[in-house]
């Protein structure tokens, strides 16, 4: 009986590393996918590579879990609908901010999202100090003086502005995300949700592309980016999800803004700014602490 406790110890420990493993892992690859994607803009634009992320996305994801197999109620429509809706959005703004900005910042500004909705739920006078963190991470990101040099700050606004939208997408997908979750089985629920954000995807890339979107040459790198950016990191994070409790989930997943930068630089030859390094720091420490204040509180 002596012997029981180290394997038990080693087991958990196993457990933990695996866990650990999975979420590095899928933060690489949804990063990797993003930096990809990148080098497919000049052939067939942000919204038409956008367009085939989504719609290639959607047909993996539909073969993979059939959904269909269990017909929806109309309550569930609109949920998966909605979910769709957010998820949709969120991909084409991310993408049309990626088109203007480094990788590295286009993450670090979409994670204002997520981290406004556990900001904004909670009631702990010390999620201020967090608040005041990311508001200083905003603007570091985006100084006042872009509103008079414009693009000599070195910073595209627009691309800024779309980054903020994805962000303000991200948080609506989230919300929508659990609700969706709690009423479809499953993983029918984000298969239907990306069936319906390929059905607000895919026309905008086909409007803005044409005939050139379906062209055999692209089905090769779109099947890379679905795969990179969300079937194969989804999958990975229901393998941490299961692991880690959900509030030290939310803690890691805070480095993934310093993640993308790396695959930027690295994949990209994107380079950061020290003041947009430390932007990016501020958000992640905002992110974390909201993570350990919930986890303490609870």
């Amino acid at each position: 009986m002596p012997q029981a406790a180290p394997e038990s110890n080693s087991v958990s420990s196993r457990s933990l590393w695996m866990s650990l493993a999975a979420l590095g892992a899928a933060m690489v690859s949804v990063q990797s996918g993003a930096a990809l994607a990148k080098t497919l803009f000049p052939a067939v634009g942000a919204f038409g590579t956008s367009a085939l992320r989504v719609g290639f996305s959607a047909v993996i994801l539909l073969l993979l879990h059939r959904p269909w197999r269990k017909p929806l109620a109309r309550s569930q429509v609109a949920l998966a609908a909605g979910f769709g809706a957010t998820l949709g959005v969120m991909n084409i703004c991310f993408y049309q901010a990626l088109e203007r900005i480094p990788l590295g910042l286009a993450v670090g500004i979409e994670f204002l999202g997520p981290l406004s909705v556990s900001l904004f739920t909670s009631r702990r006078p010390l999620d201020l100090v967090w608040a005041l963190l990311a508001c200083i991470g905003i603007y570091l990101i985006l100084p006042f003086r872009l509103l008079g040099e414009g693009a000599a700050s070195g910073i595209d606004p627009v691309g800024v502005g779309f980054a903020l939208a994805a962000g303000a997408a991200w948080g609506g997908y989230i919300l929508a995300g659990r609700a969706a979750g709690a009423s479809l089985p499953g993983g029918s629920a984000l298969a239907w949700g990306m069936m319906f954000a390929a059905i607000l995807s895919v026309p905008l890339g086909v409007m803005d592309q044409g005939l050139n979107l379906f062209s055999a040459q692209w089905i090769w790198p779109a099947l890379g980016i679905a795969i990179l950016s969300s079937v194969l990191p989804y999958s990975l994070e229901m393998v941490a999800l299961r692991r880690l409790p959900a509030q030290t989930f939310g803690t890691l997943m805070s480095v993934e803004p310093a993640v993308a930068a790396l695959c930027g630089y690295l994949l990209l030859k994107e380079s950061l700014t020290l003041t947009q390094w430390c932007a990016i720091a501020a958000v992640m420490c905002a992110s974390t602490g909201v993570a350990f204040t919930a986890r303490s509180s609870r």
